[in-house]
């Protein structure tokens, strides 16, 4: 699902929208979701995460991941973006294995993260059939978002956050600061400038699909599988990234770029089957 928002992003940018028009249609249609939800339990609470927690969560998952995540397509085409946002998940992810858990950096782990800079490095140096402007920009803003949602996955597995629940508070947070500040400063120019067809893609596929139902999937996932299962995830996402912004943004990745891409991904599958994050209990490592 992530691969196939990525492309629709990315055919929204050339189509003439911005990143606030895309921050808006996501939490206008999840919060208007999700809001129902919250008011029947314990809405007080923020369904039970907790306000501090909920806005750490919608801090990472929230407005600003997305607004990073598609400003990037506005300097760079989207087999950077396939490539660099799921690379940067389990890069931050080793990280923190090392840095904040204590985690051995073994052989296989370190093949495999040698192999997502080579891809990585693939990308960013070689050539690209599309021409977006200066990419180095949009590759930082795709490394911006992978961080965030990386912090993000650890914060569900480390305050044990359920998936409802989650969702909702990232939901109904987000929409509560978006939705009034885009009405009173935003414009809806762009978005009724395109098709009724579009437009209602657009709709579904960011306030739908990958704000509510994607949230609540991945966030089920790290709630079974705990962090380094989910963050598995993140390895489909450059090869079904590129295939499917062939016919959704109509891109077709240079060679360097698939090159770049298969060897990243490699290194994604390398490094995450090594990674096995410590799991967390009450703030304590189990």
């Amino acid at each position: 699902m992530w691969g196939s928002y990525l492309a629709y992003s990315r055919a929204g940018v050339t189509a003439g929208l911005w990143p606030e028009d895309f921050v808006f249609l996501r939490y206008a249609v999840a919060g208007f979701i999700m809001l129902p939800w919250l008011v029947r339990r314990d809405p007080a609470g923020l369904g039970g995460v907790g306000w501090s927690r909920g806005f750490l969560l919608a801090l990472t998952a929230g407005p600003l991941f997305i607004y990073l995540g598609i400003a990037g397509f506005l300097f760079a085409p989207l087999a950077h973006g396939a490539v660099i946002q799921p690379s940067t998940v389990t890069l931050a992810s080793i990280l923190a294995a090392w840095l904040l858990l204590g985690e051995r950096l073994s052989p296989a782990r370190l093949i495999g993260t040698a192999m997502i800079i080579a891809g990585l490095t693939l990308i960013a140096v070689g050539p690209s059939e599309i021409e977006t402007g200066p990419t180095w920009m949009g590759d930082l803003l795709f490394v911006f978002a992978g961080l965030l949602w990386a912090a993000f996955t650890i914060l569900l597995r480390h305050w044990a956050v359920a998936a409802i629940p989650a969702t909702a508070a990232v939901s109904v947070l987000s929409a509560v600061v978006v939705v009034p500040v885009f009405l009173s400063f935003g414009t809806f120019d762009r978005l009724l400038a395109l098709d009724a067809t579009t437009l209602a893609i657009q709709t579904l596929v960011h306030g739908l699909f990958a704000g509510v139902l994607a949230i609540v999937a991945y966030a089920k996932a790290v709630e079974i599988l705990g962090a380094a299962g989910a963050a598995l995830f993140p390895a489909l996402v450059p090869a079904a990234g590129l295939i499917a912004g062939i016919p959704i943004a109509g891109e077709m990745p240079s060679s360097t770029e698939w090159i770049g891409a298969i060897v990243t991904t490699c290194g994604l599958a390398v490094a995450m089957g090594a990674l096995r994050l410590v799991r967390w209990t009450g703030g304590r490592k189990a």
